[in-house]
């Protein structure tokens, strides 16, 4: 097994830009033979592209990998294979229809001399493997019959049997029970003593501090430090995810008296309960929340993606229940997506097509044709005012930078005039200048009257931009923190994201 203290893996140096954004700067990072290497920061804060590049995913701009001291070059997803680095993602891809045993040995399943495949052979291989691990799973059971983790114990299991050395685990908690995470983390602890390494990804911040042995924490591209889990503590943690000054744009409120949207004890059984918040004429209110814990099914709810369930929305007043994203708009309630690629935009049509397509309606005259003019008029207008740079209408959707397509993503809905706007993470993937160009117009879209609902993990974005906070924990809403009582910290609010809050519980 060789010395604990000894360095597997040596990242030197790991640079990676693209348009706009430096991804990884001058990152080093390494890992010990034997342990449990914790690495935690906020989306966006470069987690990713390192492990992409890790497994040769992705290419580095510059920088150097070692394992062994050995200097790897070249790097693929093949070569890091073979090289015994295994990533086990948070969605497990496993052939669900087939046995266990089957998912073992898949490809290399063994034949009896009429060159037929010998299952007796087949399942006594896969049990014998498997009680070697300690890992008791039934080899003649089918895959998709696991729990998810058993399905992810049995995914370290096949990295381990393709001689894996260092495992990179992504956020493998996300859908378990206390009881299933126990499981799993029993299982990770008996293959680090075994001289096993393992990354361990996680927002869970607690369970870091139950697993690991190191941390590593990253912020905006960059290696904050390393800590060994003895020295340091969640607060010290928050801290160093954060960093040390709040996002310098500062909102001047626009908030009104008038309420213009409220969910009363809106409840839906296994995705969000008793949610009861509104929202203000020209106020912007944050909400925020680990993965699972309700906010992404409540925001596709109020868009009508996704069915409400019990309780009741309502809408100036009135009843608010949206079967359809067309019943949301017509209902005044607009929702920018946080996957703009997929379902923001059509990324092959020109830019006139994408503003206006929500409005046609508008557009189209008595006889079924389209009144180009106006068409023409709205686009030039969004363009002109929100600032979006490009030769023309006409220009295709796709050739524009990641910050002008959610401008354009932005007219889109701005064109539908809404009373309330849900915006899903609007600040993903762009860069700085395209951050505060996206604040100005959160900020107009404010001030004309419009009540913002701005998911966000951008914890300093939000307390720049919000005049309250909202956090979701385990499907509630748990904590507010408010611009008026001066408790927008943010180590405060990433507590109670982690859902460790002090803060009196809703």
């Amino acid at each position: 097994m060789g010395r604990k203290d000894e360095i597997l893996l040596d990242m030197r140096g790991i640079s990676k830009s693209y348009p706009g954004v430096q991804a990884l700067a001058e990152a080093d990072f390494s890992v010990r033979r034997g342990e449990i290497h914790g690495v935690v920061g906020k989306n966006g804060a470069g987690k990713s592209t390192l492990m992409g590049v890790l497994m040769g995913i992705r290419q580095a701009d510059s920088g150097s990998i070692a394992i062994d001291g050995s200097a790897l070059r070249h790097a693929s997803p093949q070569t890091m294979l073979d090289a015994g680095i295994s990533y086990v993602p948070q969605h497990i891809n496993l052939l669900n229809t087939l046995t266990v045993a089957e998912n073992i040995l898949v490809g290399n399943l063994p034949k009896n001399r009429f060159g037929l495949v010998d299952w007796k052979a087949v399942n006594d291989d896969s049990a014998a493997r498997l009680k070697r691990l300690g890992l008791k799973l039934d080899v003649r059971q089918p895959v998709e019959g696991l729990s998810v983790a058993e399905r992810t114990m049995l995914a370290i299991a096949k990295a381990l049997f393709n001689k894996a050395r260092l495992i990179i685990l992504d956020e493998p908690t996300a859908a378990l029970s206390r009881v299933d995470i126990d499981l799993l983390f029993s299982f990770v602890r008996a293959q680090r003593e075994q001289g096993v390494a393992f990354i361990y990804i996680s927002h869970h911040l607690e369970e870091v501090f139950e697993i690991c042995d190191r941390v590593t924490v990253m912020r905006d591209g960059r290696i904050v430090g390393t800590r060994e889990i003895s020295e340091i503590d969640v607060p010290d943690l928050i801290h160093m995810m954060v960093g040390g000054g709040v996002q310098e744009y500062q909102r001047e409120t626009t908030a009104g008296t008038e309420t213009v949207f409220e969910a009363k004890s809106l409840s839906r059984r296994g995705a969000y309960e008793q949610i009861n918040f509104a929202l203000r004429r020209g106020e912007v209110v944050g909400l925020s929340g680990l993965q699972g814990s309700g906010v992404d099914e409540l925001a596709q709810a109020l868009f009508g993606l996704e069915r409400l369930g019990v309780g009741e929305v309502l809408v100036d007043g009135g009843v608010f229940d949206p079967d359809s994203p067309r019943d949301a708009f017509d209902g005044g309630v607009a929702y920018l997506p946080q996957d703009r690629h997929r379902f923001g935009l059509i990324q092959l049509r020109p830019v006139r097509e994408n503003v206006t397509y929500s409005v046609l309606d508008r557009l189209v005259s008595r006889l079924g044709v389209l009144m180009r003019k106006p068409e023409q008029q709205i686009t030039e207008t969004y363009i002109d005012k929100l600032g979006i740079v490009t030769p023309g209408a006409e220009q295709r959707t796709m050739l524009l930078s990641g910050g002008n397509q959610q401008k354009v993503v932005f007219a889109k809905l701005a064109a539908t005039q809404p009373k309330v706007l849900i915006l899903h993470e609007p600040t993903q993937g762009v860069d700085v200048q395209a951050k505060v160009d996206i604040f100005n117009i959160i900020n107009d879209l404010a001030s004309q009257g419009v009540a913002l609902l701005v998911i966000s993990s951008e914890v300093r974005e939000l307390i720049g931009l919000c005049d309250r906070i909202l956090v979701m924990y385990q499907g509630r809403v748990t904590d507010e923190f408010t611009r008026a009582a001066d408790n927008m910290k943010p180590e405060d609010i990433l507590l109670a994201i982690e859902g460790g809050s002090g803060y009196a519980k809703a």
